[in-house]
């Protein structure tokens, strides 16, 4: 009768142990999801913000309606996507790409093609329906920025406001610089960065932010919480019909 019962025990111990440490290690990896979960939704509130394309200037790049995230903080370079607002545009939130910065001389040609610091930049993201635009020359003043549509035949943008400080915006006007479409889902994805300008020197147009790294980090952690809590409910459900077995 001893020896039976110190297996009992010695069985009935292992098992508890087991559950001990298959709990704990359920636990950590719920923490461990909690944390990325958390973190990387924490880097996309910080750092994001959604915006909605309100025209047609930036076809076929964006289209009207489509939902962005563009982030917040930092400078902005030629090549970027940016948001901004500016009192003499009519202070609305606007979208448009930086092609020159203080400093910088720019023209453009009746076809919508642009020469920057005797440079004619090569724009294949241009939509080349319509292209027929104004032609023009100015020096942009230090500090600001000179912004185009990408749909260069249907958009009201630097060219529209040449006569106040040569069509130029303040770089300060600027709130976010746009990094990915969200919605609709059909047109879901990063914006790839533009080197079109890199020739021309710094400031050229930013790499990707932590946008991507931070939306996979935090569905990971979604993830790890549902299936290791998925993992402890179906132990927790075959000890119990186990147990109902012997009985």
């Amino acid at each position: 009768m001893s020896s039976v019962a110190e297996r009992t025990s010695h069985t009935g111990t292992g098992s508890a142990r087991r559950r001990n440490t298959a709990s704990i290690v359920q636990g950590v990896a719920i923490a461990l999801g909690f944390v990325m979960l958390v973190g990387g939704f924490a880097v996309l509130a910080l750092q994001y913000r959604p915006y909605r394309i309100p025209t047609g200037s930036m076809s076929p790049t964006l289209a009207v309606g489509d939902t962005v995230l563009a982030r917040t903080g930092g400078s902005a370079g030629r090549g970027d996507i940016v948001v901004f607002q500016d009192q003499d545009w009519g202070n609305a939130t606007l979208v448009k790409r930086v092609v020159a910065v203080g400093g910088d001389t720019v023209s453009g040609d009746r076809e919508g093609r642009i020469t920057v610091n005797g440079h004619q930049v090569s724009e294949p993201y241009l939509e080349t329906v319509g292209m027929g635009a104004t032609e023009f020359s100015v020096t942009v003043p230090e500090g600001r920025l000179f912004l185009l549509g990408d749909f260069r035949g249907n958009s009201l943008d630097s060219r529209s406001h040449l006569d106040v400080e040569s069509g130029s915006v303040p770089a300060s006007g600027v709130k976010a610089r746009v990094e990915a479409v969200i919605r609709p889902l059909s047109r879901a994805g990063m914006e790839s960065r533009v080197p079109a300008f890199d020739d021309l020197g710094v400031p050229t147009a930013h790499r990707p932010g932590p946008l991507l790294p931070a939306a996979w980090t935090s569905a990971g952690g979604a993830a790890l919480i549902v299936v290791a809590s998925a993992a402890g409910w179906a132990v927790s459900l075959t000890r119990r019909l186990r147990g109902r077995r012997r009985a």
